[in-house]
């Protein structure tokens, strides 16, 4: 069971399933004043930054 457990936690980590809480956590860890946006905006704009500045994709 622990085996079928950790394999889960690394494939959802793999798809950034806890991405929102990670990010959520440091903004109340570092920039307490700043109010963390709805899981649905933060999505929103992480997609919209990663099509803006697309990397080593090729097209």
């Amino acid at each position: 069971m622990r085996i079928i457990k950790a394999i889960w936690w690394w494939l959802g980590e793999i798809v950034g399933e806890r991405e929102y809480e990670k990010y959520v956590a440091h903004l109340r860890a570092h920039h307490p004043d700043r109010e963390a946006p709805s899981e649905r905006e933060y999505f929103r704009q992480r997609f919209a930054e990663k099509n803006a500045n697309p990397g080593a994709r090729c097209c």
